[in-house]
């Protein structure tokens, strides 16, 4: 994914395997058709779309990192037994930079009555 997601950032044209399979020789020894089938796998899965290039399949994301890792998160936050806690715990856990970005957000949600307010002492 980090591969297909760096080629959409530069403005490339969706990858064939062989692409994937070229970027990755650097980092790990992995024979061609196992990136095939990951690429596959995720195309079934509707993490990629794919589209014919003569014989080869193209593949493309269909999220973003960051909407990828936002389901992610959601996934692993619909695993826990008590969702209020487990939000609760995970914004007592981020930096005040990242509780001003989520402040910003919520603001943005309840149609910016919170914005540049400084939360209650």
């Amino acid at each position: 994914m980090e591969i297909l997601w760096a080629r959409e950032d530069a403005g490339l044209e969706p990858a064939t395997a062989r692409d994937v399979s070229r970027a990755l020789a650097h980092d790990r020894d992995l024979a061609h058709t196992t990136v095939m089938t990951v690429l596959d796998r995720l195309a079934k899965k509707g993490y990629l779309e794919r589209e014919r290039d003569g014989r080869a399949w193209r593949y493309d994301p269909v999220a973003s990192r960051e909407g990828y890792v936002t389901e992610l998160m959601l996934g692993a936050l619909n695993e826990t037994g008590d969702r209020d806690a487990a939000l609760a715990h995970f914004v007592r856990s981020v930096s005040q930079d990242e509780a001003d970005v989520i402040r910003q957000a919520l603001a943005g949600l309840m149609g910016g009555g919170l914005a540049g307010k400084e939360p209650p002492a």
